[in-house]
């Protein structure tokens, strides 16, 4: 086997491309001549179609086709999309009722597609929407995260689509019950939007018997196989290409509506259909992310070590079941349930809810930053209700150095880590030491100034097998080709650069292939932080047989020993040291083109774990409610980094997501299900001049789960950031007598906590 290499802040080599214009994104790649596809959308949360007339639409100039659910199943079309269930407590699965791809005679929330327009250009497809006459007896509408209500399924009574527990709920409660100390917190997790900067889009094209879909996604592979069960095609008909992806967060990873439409027009017209989302149809359609509300129980005994830790969870899973939205606050919730603490006891029950809301999906994170995000909010709870030190009640609840492995209550088996050790840097790097200083001095200019903690961890997820192929071409260059989906994250420099490393071959000679399925014929895609560990450690068993082959070659050749120092071959008693490139050379004269592709697979023993430390510093105006992040300091242990600036690049943007949730993002609707922020005008996110900049810096401790070493990095700014903005808030406001705070903290929701927390009696705490 080759060993791991030094880490490299190596610049990333696709940033000229997309910094001057050289991107090529879905809508860059539409066909000539392609249709454009447009869809009727409901305007209403809840009702039952009554007519769809299409009549008017067909007749608007330009348009070609005009399709509802029942033409769509006259063409031969499954309408059912797949998703994933969650176990039931009493051993059964969730709620899963029909969720088509277009509404058949009911419509379930605003936005949901009706029918579709395909017309030859996009402004003619629109205007034909304009012209369909859809009529919808309304129905009421259940717009709360709670049970009961009016149905949205019939499968789903009073709306509960699961109910999920994980742990002893007897030996929690009777914890519980002999707990010297018990802290109870509601947490509410605010809905979200992650409007990626490209929205999404898609376009399908025949090909003589074959149909070719491109979309912007996460991995070509999941959508292959739905585009065959959905249109009733043979897998090698289909071919699913993804471009450069303009950021994905979890929003893109799953199967939408659209890209079956469009696939199926295409099939129907025997022409190129395309689609792209205007902002307004992303806002409205989109999957939403978090969204749930947590009762939330911790038991301390005496020398406050926790007993016992108890969650009640009812999560907004929309009106459908989406990909992995049963999963996400349940199974993905659990992994990391009890945090880096050592927890013996605890239960969590999930619930998730049927509303007239779109669906609720993975959002950066996927679970783990809603489940640290409680955690670390009950935790700070539980010191300052106690009089304790949030940081020193953390320590003396971390499961130690000398415990690993450690088996979690929901069977997770962290392989390594050194959680004070972690802690005891960031508290050097924030300058705790000097925060009374800097409290003191925000006070004399009549503002408030908190500092929070969040210690967080999370759980690497999705397949842990990968595959990676190395070929070497007729003009001296290298193709890997892999199965991950880069949206912006810098894949083509990081595996290059990690192939490089392996094997001495320049990166710049390296071109990394993905998101084609004809080119790559399996793939996990990109998700939950998993793609440079899986996809590196297939990289490196593939870069290893390449190797070992080559060296058997040349030792034949020569009749000689050979060895590889990391850069060249080194032959027994010759000064001639080839190179990879210079070897594959010579196998190829020889006749040997078996030695110049290689490809193979490797799976993860085992899940690994990044953690780490954020430290928020924010100060409030208490006459504006206004809070700005005064500092903000990470301390990560990503284990073994193949280039520390793009890990830093992705725990920045991470931080930016998690700190917008809490200061500004939220999406609200109605009573009546209708969205009241679906555009820009009305959903906040953070600007540059919202952040400071991060201090960030790295512990790593090895993982033993791969072997590399590595933890992952793509999503742990957000699992950690969101608790450390809220605590450091709390902080600052608990001398004030601000108890019940919930984001997103916008000015005016902070100014009007002050004032009620102001106008409060001294008696009323």
């Amino acid at each position: 086997m080759l060993k791991f290499g030094k880490s490299q802040p190596v610049m990333r080599r696709e940033d000229v491309r997309f910094l001057t214009g050289g991107g090529r994104y879905v809508g860059d790649l539409i066909p000539e001549g392609a249709l454009w596809a447009a869809f009727v959308r409901s305007d209403v949360a809840h009702g039952r179609i009554v007519s769809v007339d299409l009549d008017a639409a067909r007749e608007m100039p330009g348009v070609v086709l005009a399709m509802t659910a029942e033409d769509a199943e006259a063409a031969g079309a499954d309408l059912g999309m797949n998703f994933t269930t969650a176990p039931n407590r009493d051993g059964t699965k969730g709620a899963a009722p029909l969720r088509p791809f277009l509404a058949k005679g009911h419509v379930r929330f605003v936005g949901e597609p009706v029918a579709v327009i395909v017309a030859e250009t996009e402004a003619a497809a629109r205007d034909a929407v304009e012209a369909v006459v859809l009529e919808i007896d309304d129905l009421p509408v259940h717009a709360e995260v709670a049970p009961g209500g009016p149905s949205v399924h019939d499968e789903a009574p009073d709306n509960v689509a699961f109910d999920y527990g994980l742990g002893d709920e007897a030996a929690t409660e009777a914890a519980l019950a002999g707990a010297a100390h018990r802290v109870r917190l509601r947490v509410e997790d605010n809905r979200i939007v992650s409007n990626p900067m490209e929205t999404r889009a898609c376009f399908a094209e025949p090909e003589g018997d074959r149909m070719h879909v491109c979309y912007g996604g996460q991995g070509v592979w999941s959508l292959k196989k739905e585009l065959c069960e959905r249109l009733g095609m043979a897998p090698e008909a289909v071919r699913v290409t993804t471009p450069d992806v303009g950021g994905g967060f979890g929003t893109k990873a799953s199967n939408y509506p659209e890209y079956f439409c469009v696939a199926l027009a295409a099939s129907q017209l025997g022409r190129p259909v395309a689609w792209v989302a205007s902002r307004g149809e992303g806002m409205l359609t989109d999957n939403a992310g978090r969204d749930l509300v947590s009762e939330l129980e911790l038991g301390f005994d005496a020398d406050h070590r926790i007993v016992a830790y108890k969650v009640d969870t009812l999560s907004n899973l929309g009106a459908y079941n989406s990909n992995f939205g049963q999963m996400i606050q349940s199974y993905l919730f659990a992994r990391v349930l009890t945090g880096t603490y050592d927890i013996g006891t605890a239960w969590l029950r999930a619930r998730g809810i049927f509303t007239n809301t779109v669906q609720v999906d993975a959002y950066r994170g996927a679970g783990r930053p809603e489940a640290i995000f409680a955690l670390e909010r009950v935790m700070d709870r539980a010191a300052r209700e106690l009089g304790l030190d949030p940081w020193e009640l953390r320590r003396k609840n971390f499961v130690a150095e000398g415990a690993f492995p450690y088996t979690t209550v929901s069977g997770e088996s962290y392989d390594v880590g050194a959680f004070a050790r972690v802690l005891d840097r960031a508290q050097a790097a924030a300058d705790r030491a000097g925060f009374a200083k800097r409290r003191d001095a925000s006070a004399a200019q009549g503002r408030l100034r908190g500092m929070g903690v969040c210690y967080y961890i999370e759980s690497i997820l999705g397949d842990p097998s990968e595959g990676a192929t190395v070929e070497f071409t007729d003009d001296g260059g290298v193709r890997l080709y892999v199965g991950t989906q880069s949206n912006g994250q810098g894949h083509e420099t990081v595996f290059a650069q990690f192939l490089a490393d392996q094997t001495g071959i320049p990166a710049e000679a390296i071109e990394v292939v993905q998101g084609d399925s004809d080119r790559i014929e399996r793939g996990g895609g990109t998700g939950g932080s998993r793609s440079v560990t899986t996809q590196g450690t297939a990289t490196l068993k593939v870069a290893g047989d390449a190797i070992a082959a080559l060296a058997e070659f040349l030792s034949d050749e020569e009749g000689a020993e050979v060895e590889f120092d990391d850069e060249r071959f080194r032959i027994a008693g010759s000064n001639e040291a080839p190179s990879v490139l210079e070897a594959v050379a010579r196998a190829r004269a020889a006749g040997r083109a078996d030695l110049t592709r290689f490809e193979g697979r490797d799976t993860l023993p085992g899940r690994s774990f990044p953690n780490g430390a954020h430290v928020a510093e924010v100060e409030i105006d208490p006459e504006t409610g206004h809070v700005v992040v005064e500092r903000y300091t990470v301390v990560d242990d990503f284990g073994n980094l193949i280039n520390p600036m793009l890990a830093a690049g992705q725990v920045h943007g991470g931080v930016a997501q998690g700190v917008g949730q809490i200061l500004m993002e939220h999406a609200v609707y109605d009573a009546e299900g209708q969205c009241l922020t679906a555009s820009f005008m009305d959903y906040a996110m953070p600007r540059a001049t919202d952040l400071p900049s991060v201090d960030l810096s790295f512990e790593p401790v090895p993982s033993t789960q791969n072997p590399l070493g590595m933890k992952g990095c793509g999503e742990a700014g957000t699992v950690g950031a969101m608790a450390a903005v809220m605590n450091a808030v709390e902080d600052a406001l608990w001398d004030r007598g601000v108890r019940d705070l919930q984001p997103p903290l916008t000015p005016g929701r902070l100014w009007q906590t002050i004032r009620e927390a102001d106008d409060r009696p001294l008696a009323a705490e």
